[in-house]
């Protein structure tokens, strides 16, 4: 099996969009990652990042994109898809299955809508139509954190908003050094991402998406709610739901089945 690793970077506009890619197969998939983009982006990380995709290696070419090395003050999640879709353009990627996790999930349902020939199936996981009253109350609570530079404490409450008791327990005892964890020079780019989501509401533009559509969540998600998956599939035709019972916001990291469940949906 051939890994075929690659780290690149697409011009866009006045600045750059950092990629990784991975797998030989003739199709295209694009991951788009969620917040914590706006602490560490994906730059130089393709090895690393490839080995839980090897399943989809044989049939497709992945692309995992960080959000543009610049990011505006006002950067909005439609924005965000726009130069998605535009870097995509650039690597001759014309139509793509696309995966979208969490603030990644809302890129991908704003590029579903505003670029739907260039989404050929799509994949929403732990995302929201909107800046319902949860996601209001959390994300609002980790701007004020890194506002305050306190990255221990926006780590841990990342961390115990995210995952399972039962990982909690098993990793507690990292918690001292949780505020070395992907810190950045400074937060301008995980507030920017931030207030994107804030100010994020595409849920009467849902009708639009007409692609193969698999929504994911989580039961006992703290971040985004698990109805907001059912909001999602209520509004896109055809679309199709899976809830993760034991799991809430990194269902995605916790589930072991959650990669061949995608898969399985994009090949069928």
């Amino acid at each position: 099996m051939c890994w075929n690793t690659k780290n690149g970077v697409v011009p866009i506009g006045y600045t750059g969009m950092n990629y990784v890619s991975f797998g030989s197969g003739n199709k295209a998939l694009i991951i788009l990652p969620g917040l914590s983009d706006g602490l560490t982006t994906v730059k130089g990380k393709a090895l690393l990042l490839a080995l839980p995709y090897k399943l989809f290696f044989k049939d497709y070419t992945v692309y995992m994109f960080s959000r543009k090395n610049e990011l505006p003050n006002n950067y909005s999640i439609s924005e965000m898809a726009d130069d998605q879709a535009e870097a995509m353009r650039r690597l001759g990627i014309e139509k793509a299955a696309v995966l979208g996790v969490s603030e990644g999930g809302m890129i991908a349902q704003s590029l579903a809508i505003n670029h739907p020939a260039m989404v050929e199936r799509l994949v929403i996981a732990v995302s929201a139509p909107y800046a319902n009253d949860i996601v209001k109350s959390v994300v609002s609570s980790w701007i004020e954190l890194a506002k305050k530079k306190n990255h221990k404490q926006l780590m841990i409450d990342t961390a115990e908003k995210s995952y399972s008791q039962e990982y909690l327990d098993r990793y507690r005892k990292i918690y001292p050094v949780v505020g070395w964890i992907g810190k950045p020079k400074n937060y301008h780019r995980f507030i920017v991402n931030a207030n994107a989501i804030l100010n994020f509401d595409c849920f009467d533009d849902l009708q639009k998406i007409h692609c193969p559509t698999l929504i994911i969540g989580g039961r006992t998600d703290q971040i985004v709610g698990c109805d907001a998956s059912y909001k999602m599939y209520e509004q896109i035709y055809g679309s199709e739901i899976y809830i993760y019972e034991k799991f809430g916001h990194a269902a995605y990291e916790e589930a072991n089945d959650f990669n061949k469940r995608v898969f399985d949906y994009l090949v069928r």
